[in-house]
């Protein structure tokens, strides 16, 4: 499959990842060989083969929805490095 200078920068916009001009053409031909391969799939023969989808005639087991004894909220935050207002504090991770 074809993938074009234009397809790289729009999956970049779209992912808003921002390239360095010299990863423009690396980054084409790795997608190109990802998608040639997914498209090779299509060459399969899959006649006869069953599907496998998890969940097609399987029942779960499934347990009563019970409520059992927790922590206090002082209990859970006993050992907390750092709390605000009653909750648990963490560094920002996204900025």
């Amino acid at each position: 499959m074809d993938v074009t200078r234009e397809d790289v920068l729009r999956c970049a916009r779209l992912t808003d990842l921002s390239l360095q001009e010299s990863e423009i053409e690396p980054l084409r031909r790795d997608m190109e060989t990802l998608l040639s391969h997914a498209e090779s799939l299509n060459t399969l023969n899959l006649q006869d083969v069953e599907p496998t989808l998890p969940g097609l005639g399987i029942s779960l087991p499934r347990r009563e929805d019970v409520v059992m004894p927790s922590f206090t909220q002082a209990e859970a935050l006993a050992n907390a490095p750092e709390q605000n207002r009653g909750y648990f504090q963490v560094p920002k991770v996204l900025g």
